[in-house]
């Protein structure tokens, strides 16, 4: 149990011990207001006995003993008078049922609310845990799981250019090509695979861009005549075979479509001077 959980619990247990035991055990109606009245009564009844005995002494006047009398009762109007104070608690027996339902709903409803608002996950120790880190090592036991299954059943061109682009990520471009060349079928007209199976040639054979490479170029460039990596590519073609003229032709569209100042963007820019300056 992770400390959210354990905090929870606590808070549920503590909000109980409050409001349980009222319920439970009923609530009764405090006593000390009604022994208060019955001593304020009393103690009239004493101070009009005083009273009256004095008067039958002949030490209180009759006018005296009446207004004493009033004030007395005036006052203890003023004690016992229900307006003057609060209203009463209402006496009510033990409430069982409803302390054993809150006991069962306050942590149902917790729980609910916490699914609906919170993050459930969070109290999966397997999905709080931090992540592997992905070393090199990995990364090539990975590969070759892939590749190994792939030996086992080549009939997965997705899975090949998954390979493909592994390889090419690792710069081990032979082994890139020979899985796009696997893969063909699900390159297909896509024209982000083509250029990338077209690099990875040029990278391969060290000779530029140049065959089949050009040819994947060309067949991505009909599908998207925009396609900014193919119009690099392209471009850097023509500028090797010297052709200036059409590598101005990819990449001048090229230019606005990269980030200004980025190192793309300045090669590209000093690539169309060049070409220019050599018309």
């Amino acid at each position: 149990m992770n400390q959210f959980a354990i905090f929870a619990t606590l808070l549920i247990v503590v909000a109980s011990a409050f409001i349980l035991p009222p319920l439970w055990l009923g609530l009764r109606n405090p006593q000390d207001k009604a022994d208060r009245k019955e001593t304020n009564v009393g103690i009239f009844r004493d101070q009009l006995a005083e009273l009256a005995r004095e008067k039958a002494e002949g030490s209180l006047a009759e006018a005296d003993f009446d207004q004493a009398r009033q004030e007395l009762q005036r006052r203890l109007l003023e004690e016992v008078d229900p307006a003057t104070e609060g209203a009463t608690p209402i006496r009510h027996g033990p409430s069982r049922k409803t302390a054993v339902a809150l006991m069962v709903l306050l942590p149902v409803c917790g729980l609910l609310g916490y699914g609906l608002l919170g993050n459930p996950k969070a109290l999966d120790p397997m999905q709080t845990a931090a992540p592997q880190q992905m070393t090199p090592e990995k990364i090539n036991e990975m590969v070759s799981a892939l590749a190994a299954k792939l030996k086992a059943n080549p009939d997965n061109p997705q899975g090949w250019l998954m390979l493909a682009r592994s390889y090419k990520s690792m710069g081990r471009y032979d082994e890139a090509v020979q899985a796009f060349a696997n893969a063909e079928s699900a390159i297909n007209n896509e024209p982000d695979q083509l250029a990338s199976y077209a690099e990875t040639i040029a990278m391969a054979n060290g000779r530029g861009i140049t065959g089949k490479a050009v040819q994947l170029v060309e067949k991505a460039l009909k599908v998207d005549p925009n396609h900014a990596h193919s119009l690099f590519l392209a471009g850097a073609a023509a500028m090797e075979a010297g052709n200036n003229k059409k590598g101005l032709a990819y990449w001048e569209p090229l230019l606005p479509q990269l980030e200004p100042g980025s190192e793309v963007e300045q090669m590209v820019r000093g690539g169309i001077e060049k070409m220019r300056a050599g018309k």
